[in-house]
């Protein structure tokens, strides 16, 4: 038995070893990561129409430009300056109106018109938070200003513009940017989509034999065979490529193996329920190709969990990628222990274990041995 095993499993690793196809997974990642060299967004165009011409307004146009993540670009007219976000020139268009100064010092409301392109969402929410942070900065040291001209202390003044002091407690850092977010996410899903389809390559090959199904010892040590290359590409893609990129990296290599172990498993007993199910090779890659980018959406990485309907929550919770892209991003950038994983790691050895008996019973089903089965143990369980 062991033999059997240890040839499979030997034969397997040696093939993968001798056209090594999966270190293209590799080059997807580092195509992947050409769009994240830069480490974070910045200087973003935006456009700041001044029809004041005032001193408060350019001392407004310089509070603004101190932003790193825009750079400010001055417009004499308000259409030059639409006609440019049209173009997808610039990502926003601030206009400073005639009477901003003038209703500045005599203490009236102020309406400062800005027109954003919101088909880039990721760049125009950044540009939002910042404006509305350094808007309320300016604004805070006017009206400081303002209340110190009119007598009050120093002290007095803290308490009216904050009652309340806030403390911000650094519980999670994500890194240097929204790419250390998401990255944990695809590079999961990548691990995901490439074990999903060469397990299932290999599982359609070796039930076509010529010389017939094999038995269930050698496909056991075929697709064991997959886990020391994918354990290897694992250290790659978690442990080494976020440490050249710059990211946060706090996971161990031990931990990083123990994180990735149960989701390779997961994996596999998914790739046994697909093949089953489906059992054509042809039809495995189509639904993998239309599934991949949906179970990326529902892994919690774009949208989280929590703000999804139970439902779609349920059938999110079915798919190893969001146990795991929960376990290692927690491990990697929030430094949470393995400890504080337990249940991801039991979740995923659950679903494992689940969709591996699940496509069991399939083959079992359509092979007539299911019948053969339960005939045999309920006449015995009626004999007794």
């Amino acid at each position: 038995m062991f033999i059997l095993y240890w040839t499979a499993f030997k034969r397997v690793t040696l093939r993968f070893l001798a056209e090594p196809k999966w270190l293209l997974l590799m080059i997807s990642v580092v195509l992947m990561s050409l769009v994240y060299l830069n480490g974070s967004i910045n200087n973003l165009p935006v456009a700041v129409v001044d029809l004041d011409h005032s001193a408060s307004s350019r001392e407004l146009i310089r509070v603004l430009d101190t932003s790193a993540k825009v750079n400010i670009t001055i417009y004499e007219n308000s259409l030059d300056a639409y006609q440019d976000i049209n173009d997808r020139k610039l990502f926003a268009v601030i206009t400073i109106p005639h009477d901003y100064e003038k209703r500045l010092l005599k203490g009236e409301t102020i309406t400062i018109p800005a027109y954003g392109d919101a088909s880039s969402r990721l760049a125009n929410g950044m540009i939002q938070q910042d404006f509305k942070s350094i808007y309320q900065q300016f604004l805070s040291r006017y009206n400081a200003n303002l209340m110190r001209n009119s007598g009050l202390t120093a002290e007095q003044v803290n308490i009216i513009l904050m009652p309340i002091k806030s403390q911000i407690d650094p519980l999670y850092n994500a890194g240097i940017s929204f790419a250390a977010i998401t990255f944990p996410g695809l590079l999961v899903m990548l691990l995901q989509h490439s074990l999903l389809i060469v397990s299932t390559r290999t599982h359609i090959a070796l039930s076509a034999s010529p010389q017939g199904k094999p038995p269930a010892i050698i496909f056991l040590g075929s697709l064991s065979a997959l886990i020391p290359i994918w354990l290897f590409l694992s250290i790659v893609l978690f442990g080494l490529w976020p440490w050249i990129l710059g990211y946060r990296q706090l996971a161990t290599l031990p931990q990083i193996l123990l994180m990735t172990f149960p989701f390779l498993l997961a994996v596999l007993g998914l790739a046994k329920l697909l093949t089953e199910s489906l059992r054509k090779i042809e039809m495995i890659y189509l639904t993998l190709s239309f599934m991949t980018t949906p179970v990326f959406y529902l892994s919690g990485t774009i949208w989280p969990l929590e703000a999804m309907p139970n439902w779609v929550k349920c059938i999110a919770k079915l798919l190893p990628s969001t146990w795991a892209t929960n376990m290692i991003a927690g491990v990697n950038q929030m430094g949470l222990s393995i400890l504080d994983n337990l249940f991801n790691l039991f979740m995923l050895m659950v679903l494992g274990c689940f969709y591996a008996f699940l496509g069991i019973f399939i083959a079992m089903v359509r092979e007539g041995r299911a019948r053969a089965f339960f005939k045999r143990y309920s006449f015995k369980y009626f004999y007794k």
